[in-house]
């Protein structure tokens, strides 16, 4: 992902309670971050009498951190709708209400992720011009690195759905990624034209008609195209696109099992081991969930960035660090820009049509 760059300074909102080693984790990937983005300030949403404590072992954070005491936590099992009613005072609710006030450019929380959405999508309602916000996240391939979405928030989406999620998809490949023109592909069961349901066909025709957007539209790519990372942005609805994240993420973690049980099966291949430590750990860096952690609820007025719940202090650094370069790159508006674009094309069209 791209690195930071020094700017004017700029604020996040953090759910300090939220992930299953809060608020410790939360505070030591603060740390982590603090050197990385140097222009980034924090919020630290959660109880003060843990915070506080915590807080003290960081002495490089004064000046850089502000804890905001929240009487309230989000539980993992908590539904959305009991979130909304009952965790006004939360630690997640608050700190997406930094956002609406215009006190944070966004909000990172490794949280109930239903309640975050629910929250997110009550207090700061969706851009102009996007029906639905959508999950994206950044998945490692044999190119590089490249954007998927949506990874769960839209089971079933229409051809407008997924137009707005390539929009979408693309701008966060130029803010995370710095692919300037970033590849575009609608996922299908095969890359021929004929394939596909009616919607996925529709939206095929408004990317391949919508010639001004900042994107380059490469078709249909198939399932396996993900891995090879084919395209930069991969577009999909939220019920194939989650399956396919938890193939990818179950399938990587089979195989790391399969070599551990290989390589201790023997003296002969423990000395094996040995030899190719430097390349297993090499590949190992390079299928770190850790580094891809930080996924963006795209469509929303403001950038809401969900973290894993399991994470380490590496993996919400990286979180944190999606959510700067987000902010930074102004994602929201080159969204709208973007958007006005295609209403621009597609009134020129009716009227050519009309004359």
């Amino acid at each position: 992902m791209q690195g930071s760059s020094l700017t004017q300074p700029i604020t996040i909102a953090l759910d300090a309670m939220g992930g299953d080693k809060a608020p410790g984790m939360v505070i030591k990937g603060v740390d982590i971050a603090r050197k990385r983005h140097p222009d980034v300030h924090f919020l630290l949403f959660g109880d003060e009498r843990l915070l506080a404590p915590i807080l003290k072992r960081f002495p490089k954070l004064a000046g850089r951190v502000e804890i905001r005491h929240a009487p309230q936590v989000i539980a993992a099992e908590d539904k959305p709708s009991q979130a909304l009613r009952r965790g006004k005072e939360s630690s997640m609710r608050l700190a997406i209400n930094a956002v609406r006030d215009g006190n944070a450019g966004g909000v990172v929380s490794a949280g109930n992720t239903g309640a975050l959405l629910a929250m997110a999508k009550f207090v700061l309602k969706t851009v102009d011009g996007i029906d639905r916000p959508a999950m994206a996240g950044v998945v490692p391939t044999r190119r590089g690195e490249s954007v998927i979405l949506d990874l769960g928030a839209n089971i079933e989406c229409t051809a407008d759905n997924l137009v707005q999620f390539a929009i979408m998809g693309a701008e966060f490949a130029r803010s995370v990624l710095g692919v300037r023109r970033p590849m575009v592909g609608l996922v299908n069961v095969g890359t021929e034209e004929l394939k596909g349901h009616g919607e996925l066909k529709a939206a095929a025709q408004v990317l391949r008609d919508s010639t001004e957007l900042p994107l380059a539209f490469e078709g249909f790519v198939e399932g396996d195209h993900i891995g090879q990372g084919t395209v930069d942005v991969f577009v999909t609805d939220g019920f194939a696109g989650n399956i396919a994240l938890k193939t990818a993420e179950g399938t990587a973690k089979f195989y790391s099992e399969m070599l551990r049980a290989a390589f201790r099966r023997s003296v002969l291949s423990r000395i094996g081991y040995l030899l190719a430590r430097p390349a297993l750990q090499a590949i190992r860096k390079k299928v770190d969930p850790r580094n891809y952690n930080g996924a963006l609820f795209v469509g929303l007025n403001g950038v809401v960035v969900k973290s894993h719940g399991g994470t380490d202090a590496i993996g919400f650094a990286n979180a944190l660090g999606v959510a700067a370069d987000l902010i930074r790159g102004r994602f929201n508006e080159q969204i709208v820009a973007d958007l006005q674009s295609i209403s621009d094309q597609s009134e020129q069209g009716s009227k050519a049509a009309a004359s």
